[in-house]
Order: C-alpha cells, then sequence, then structure tokens
C-alpha cells in the first residue's frame, strides 16, 4: 500500500526569497485514520473546523507570483494540527465549533503517535528543509478564518495579517499597505499571532526568518476567481514590503 503523503511542494526550484506555506491546506483522512473518517457528517468536513477553505488555492497562486515555493499538508487539521506544538493539548480536537470529532474523542497515545511520526514530523520536516535551503528565507503562511462562528458576531475583516510581538518588522507595515487600499483588516484579528510551538515560532521566530502570517476571510477566497483577484493583490505588496524593510 502506497503510503499517504504527509505534504506537496510546489516550485521547489524557484527563486524568491519567500517560502509560501499551508498548514490547513486539505480536509483529507489518511485511510489508515478511522477507514478514512473522523465520524463526521461531510457537510461538516466542508467546513474551516477541517480545514482553511480557499487557502491552498490562494497560496498556489500566490507562489507563482511571488516566483516562491510552496508547501501545504494533506492531511485535515481534525487528524492532527500541524500548527499546534507536539504538547498542546489542542493538538488533537475532541469538539470544535460545536462538532464532536468521533474518532479523536478516545484516541489513545499509540494512535496520536502515529499521526504525528506519519503526517505531522515528515511535514515540518520537509517545511525545515525547504526554509533552510537559503540564509535570506522569508515565510509568507497562508490561512483562512470563517465568517462567523456558531453563536458569536459576524467578523468584519477581510484579512487579518497575525503576527508576535517578538517580530513585528514585517506584519506591521503589510497592515498599513493594505489598510491604504481601503481594505478592512484585522491587526492580529480574528486572534493573537504568537502561540508558543506553532509553525511560525517554529520555522521563522526561533531561527530569526522575517515572516507574516496572512488569513484571509474564506467566503472572499472559495472560488478560483477569490483566490486570483487576492494573488493578484496580495504578491506586489508583499514584495514592496519586503524591499522596502531592508531585511
Amino acid at each position: 500500500m502506497t503510503p499517504h503523503p504527509a505534504y506537496r511542494t510546489v516550485g521547489t526550484e524557484r527563486p524568491s526569497r519567500w517560502l509560501v506555506t499551508v498548514d490547513h491546506a486539505t480536509n483529507t483522512v489518511p485511510d489508515w485514520v478511522g477507514g478514512g473518517s473522523l465520524g463526521i457528517a461531510a457537510q461538516d468536513m466542508a467546513r474551516h473546523i477541517a480545514y482553511d477553505v480557499g487557502a491552498l488555492g490562494l497560496a498556489d497562486r500566490l507562489a507563482e507570483r511571488l516566483d516562491a515555493p510552496m508547501i501545504s499538508t494533506d492531511f485535515s487539521r481534525l487528524v492532527i494540527d500541524p500548527n499546534r506544538g507536539e504538547d498542546d493539548p489542542t493538538l488533537v480536537m475532541r469538539l470544535y465549533d460545536g462538532t464532536v470529532i468521533p474518532a479523536n474523542r478516545h484516541a489513545c497515545t499509540e494512535q496520536i503517535e502515529q499521526r504525528l511520526a506519519r503526517l505531522y514530523r515528515p511535514y515540518h520536516a520537509a517545511l525545515a528543509d525547504i526554509a533552510g535551503a537559503r540564509t535570506d528565507r522569508v515565510i509568507c503562511a497562508v490561512h483562512s478564518f470563517t465568517p462567523c462562528l456558531r453563536g458569536r458576531a459576524p467578523r468584519p475583516w477581510q484579512v487579518g495579517i497575525l503576527y508576535s510581538h517578538r517580530d513585528e518588522r514585517l506584519a506591521k507595515p503589510l497592515i498599513a499597505a493594505l489598510a491604504a487600499q481601503g481594505l478592512c483588516v484585522g491587526d492580529n484579528e480574528p486572534y493573537s499571532g504568537h502561540l508558543d510551538g506553532d509553525s511560525i515560532d517554529r520555522h521563522a521566530l526561533t531561527p530569526g526568518r522575517p515572516n507574516v502570517l496572512i488569513e484571509l476571510r474564506n467566503d472572499l477566497i472559495a472560488q478560483p476567481d477569490g483566490q486570483i483577484a487576492w494573488a493578484d493583490r496580495l504578491a506586489p505588496v508583499l514584495d514592496q514590503v519586503l524591499r522596502d524593510s531592508g531585511l
């Protein structure tokens, strides 16, 4: 049996300093996890709880325009979340936005270790290799957020730029540049950009690489035309902000 791939790479030979990453790219469940099912309805697997809707399509196009490599996961965040540290209690979610995840409710240590070994760690090892292929690498992480969580107020932002207090060098000017275009931009919204052990912490903050994390509201990029439009909008702004930074 061919092992389920943990990740996908595109354009590793491209010359840009940028590396585009997508931690929550697909809603795929490998067949060795619950027979390919987490025990939740198909409509829930199509929601943001299982993956970042539209993020992969946007990232593919953004990486093309930046002439940059891209790496993306090929497993659902509900199987195991690569944007969490291995010791994070939300690494394997039992309940997410009102939906119970049956296959995770009683997942034992051995099952979680298998997911780490076959999915989580290979992805991070490959990301580290691509990031380390040049000394001046810059990370651009692409995510998406739902317009409204169940029982919560609608989120007004079109795009959010998340960052850690440990490195605001690109995030702050990017927020200003996008706001100048008349966009409703979240400054560390809809949630904080600093989480110990997450992907940016691991691959950007710890090794000292400049970085940005872009969150697009998923209704804006659910379809290819929106992904193309946002890639066309973001790529020149990212390149300009990086040039102006002098990093």
